[in-house]
């Protein structure tokens, strides 16, 4: 028995150390542009039936002894982080390139291997050959081409991006476009700020920015990140607090079998 306690109060103490982590990723990505902050999740472990004393068991009536069960658990295990996706505050810079996504929608990228992947990061610039992309170098989809005669650059809520050439000419050079999908929590984070298709996220929505079920754009922002220091200073202590219990029962349960073990002598 006093093994059982020791192991379930270790998967206590794991399980906080998993959500310290947790916590401590968000607080990090603070000043993470696009971030969404993750939760972690824990379910119970199996349950063991235990045995009554057989003394006082005998004094039982045969409907009580059926009705009654006595279920130790075996502690708590990680189940899974969840990404926690809240609009994050928009925060204005100036910069004609920066879009930020009111509400949902994700911008589509391709990966240098050809692969899809999906950010929120809206801090767009102008590559060398003038193809747009994000601030990591990953060319936005669907590709757009700026020239480099040009004044400057307007995006519009629906996506249009309109150029103005250094003539006075105004040229529409295309239109960002947005994906959803039907559970965004279950894509998967891979770093620099993007997440791929998972079979738990469902397949990928494209739709005009504005539309129906789409977040519209804005111009010269940029999405913060959506954790909150206070909530997760909160969650901290208290994570902090269920570590320190579980050590204090491990060190209990040592005192319990230190005292069994004086009673042999």
């Amino acid at each position: 028995m006093s093994t059982r306690a020791l192991r379930t109060a270790a998967s206590g103490m794991y399980a906080q150390q998993i959500n310290i982590e947790t916590i401590s990723n968000n607080i990090a990505n603070i000043n993470t542009t696009g971030f969404k902050k993750n939760k972690a999740e824990f379910k119970d472990m199996m349950y063991q039936e235990v045995s009554v004393n057989p003394q006082f068991s005998s004094q039982q009536t045969q409907k009580e002894q059926t009705n009654v069960k006595i279920q130790v658990g075996n502690g708590v295990q990680p189940a899974s982080t969840q990404k926690i996706f809240l609009q994050g505050d928009l925060q204005a810079t100036g910069n004609q390139l920066d879009v930020a996504i009111q509400g949902e929608g994700f911008l589509q990228v391709r990966k240098s291997d050809g692969a899809m992947a999906y950010t929120r990061d809206g801090a767009i610039k102008v590559s060398a050959n003038g193809t747009l992309v994000t601030a990591n170098g990953y060319v936005l989809e669907p590709g757009i081409t700026v020239n480099n005669d040009v004044s400057s650059i307007s995006i519009g809520k629906d996506g249009s991006i309109e150029v103005k050439e250094l003539n006075g000419n105004l040229t529409v050079v295309g239109s960002l476009e947005l994906v959803k999908f039907m559970n965004p929590g279950g894509l998967t984070p891979v770093g620099d700020n993007l997440y791929i298709e998972t079979s738990a996220s469902g397949v990928p929505v494209t739709g005009a920015p504005s539309s129906a079920g789409f977040g519209e754009l804005h111009q010269g922002y940029i999405e913060a990140s959506n954790v909150d220091i206070v909530e997760e200073m909160i969650s901290m202590i208290t994570a902090q607090r269920a570590y320190e219990i579980n050590s204090k029962t491990v060190k209990t349960v040592e005192d319990m079998m230190t005292m069994t073990n004086n009673l042999k002598r």
